[in-house]
């Protein structure tokens, strides 16, 4: 999965309430334990941590927008909450080679409008996706899960019409492949490949989103958007698997400072929070221990490098603050919520992989220290002639502190001095793209289980290369591996990667949110989602 970032989330262990599962009450498919009463408002609220970008599927890249997407939209296929392939949309499929697959919808499936969901639909929405008109952060997507005519149409070399999916009547999909893809069930469960309504968004265009003709797929629907204020999604009678669905409205706030977003939650504001302070999270153990919830991400934090920018388009200076950064205080005892100090993209076991680190993780902090001196003496910074940059983060209290702290190592160990700027999150991302940054917060979610699904952030020209990064060995690699799925592959390419150092990175990130005592069903994947269809509300 290629998931634009983490805002601000953290954790390792999990504090919980234990209900030992009984029987499923039948009038709900929805886990519901025996002997548990359900409260008559089936409501929730969550906080998501920011203003989404967008909740057009083909123009999201940030988690703040996919956490309401997945909600509102179905894909062909789905994941469970062991991270599995599920049928979703699609009941079926089938392949003999890897490279020709068909899928076979659902018969009666319908839009929260009414309308039959087509496979024209998932045609549609996979060529507006690729189309360079659309200008999509995931318009490499269908490019990385090697989808016929892909690349050739991101290049402008061939016609949208001649992507490799096409619908053989209402209820079949073909999709080919250049090559064969093990993984591809896996990138399909990711929601920019979820279907949107051809009739819809070729009527209102860019409008679509608004709630007057938003249209979804999923167990909900957009009741209402106040920008800044909050979003609601109302149940959709429609979705397919409806019975087993038991909230009713669910409510997503964009609380950006986890003070507020804890003060609201200790009032009883708010069902699920978004994250936990970080300087309140040794208290709220103690205080409210079994409401606190912390899962294991398929995720990295670490700080990109303009790599197309002077200084940082010099691999020293790069290696340098890659060095100088002292992952084990931030991760230990700055974030300290479980985190692991992390010095490749990679996260641990990633793929089900085990990957050596670089010689310098087993060096002390000095020896890095006294390396990264040498190599920016080489680059031509020393007292006389400091290296100077902005560190930009989008704004959060945790984020801020992981910042200044970055700051204090990197002037204090090499001498650099880092000005900190905070963002909005729609501002950064945009800013990113535009590459109008010299440092920059970032941070990936895997959008599938796979090492590709964070080396592709690295290939040339990626759509979500914000480093701007491009070394065709490395590419190449890429390619290799992807198609070996081997782990020798997998090594040479991370090495490289290693060296040319794009980005330094800082810990694996974890879920760590506060959940109210009376929500019923809460997890959390790998990937970060909760399915809001999975949970319910205990009369409290």
């Amino acid at each position: 999965m290629l998931n634009k970032m983490i805002n601000s989330r953290a954790g390792i262990l999990i504090y919980s309430i234990i209900i030992v599962l009984g029987s499923i009450t039948s009038s709900y498919a929805a886990v519901i334990p025996s002997g548990v009463q359900l409260s008559e408002k089936q409501d929730i609220i969550r906080n998501n941590g920011s203003e989404p970008e967008s909740l057009d599927v083909d123009k999201a890249e940030d988690n703040i927008s996919m956490n309401i997407i997945n909600d509102f939209f179905d894909g062909l296929v789905g994941t469970d909450k062991n991270n599995k392939i599920e049928p979703r949309l699609a009941e079926s499929w089938d392949t003999k080679d890897n490279k020709t697959w068909i899928f076979h919808l659902r018969k009666g499936i319908k839009w929260s409008d009414g309308t039959p969901i087509t496979a024209h639909d998932v045609v549609f929405s996979w060529r507006r996706l690729i189309d360079p008109a659309t200008v999509s952060p995931y318009g490499s997507y269908l490019s990385d899960a090697f989808v016929v005519n892909a690349q050739a149409i991101l290049n402008g070399k061939k016609k949208v019409e001649e992507l490799g999916v096409k619908a053989l009547d209402d209820t079949t999909l073909e999709v080919k492949l250049e090559r064969p893809v093990g993984y591809f069930l896996q990138m399909l469960a990711f929601p920019v490949l979820y279907p949107i309504n051809e009739k819809v968004v070729t009527k209102y265009g860019n409008k679509w989103i608004q709630p007057k003709y938003f249209v979804s797929s999923g167990p909900f629907k957009l009741s209402e958007w106040r920008v800044n204020e909050k979003i609601v999604g109302i149940r959709n009678h429609y979705y397919w698997n409806d019975k087993n669905t038991v909230i009713n409205k669910v409510t997503y706030l964009p609380i950006s400072s986890n003070k507020s977003e804890l003060n609201r939650y200790l009032a009883g504001e708010i069902d699920i929070t978004f994250t936990i302070p970080l300087e309140d999270f040794a208290s709220l153990k103690q205080k409210i221990g079994n409401q606190i919830h912390i899962t294991p991400l398929l995720s990295t934090y670490y700080y990109d490098f303009n790599n197309k920018k002077y200084p940082f388009n010099d691999v020293r200076v790069r290696q340098a603050l890659n060095l100088a950064l002292d992952r084990d205080i931030i991760a230990n005892r700055i974030v300290a919520q479980g985190q692991i100090p992390a010095y490749t993209i990679l996260p641990p076991d990633v793929g089900g992989f085990k990957f050596k680190l670089p010689e310098y993780a087993a060096w002390t902090q000095e020896q890095r220290n006294k390396k990264a001196r040498q190599l920016l003496e080489e680059a031509g910074f020393n007292k006389d002639n400091p290296l100077k940059f902005n560190l930009v983060y989008n704004t959060s209290e945790s984020h801020k502190k992981i910042a200044i702290a970055a700051a204090s190592m990197w002037k204090k160990n090499i001498g650099a001095i880092a000005t900190l700027q905070a963002q909005e999150w729609k501002v950064m991302l945009d800013n990113e793209h535009a590459g109008k940054f010299d440092v920059v917060r970032g941070g990936w979610i895997g959008d599938y289980n796979n090492p590709v699904a964070f080396l592709n952030l690295f290939i040339t020209n990626q759509s979500n290369n914000v480093s701007s990064y491009s070394n065709k060995e490395f590419d190449n690699w890429v390619e290799k591996a992807g198609e070996s799925n081997n782990q020798a592959d997998f090594q040479k390419t991370i090495d490289i990667l290693i060296k040319d150092s794009p980005i330094a990175p800082v810990y694996y990130a974890v879920t760590a949110v506060l959940v109210k005592p009376y929500i019923g069903g809460y997890y959390a994947d790998i990937t970060g989602y909760t399915a809001t269809k999975d949970l319910f509300v205990i009369k409290h």
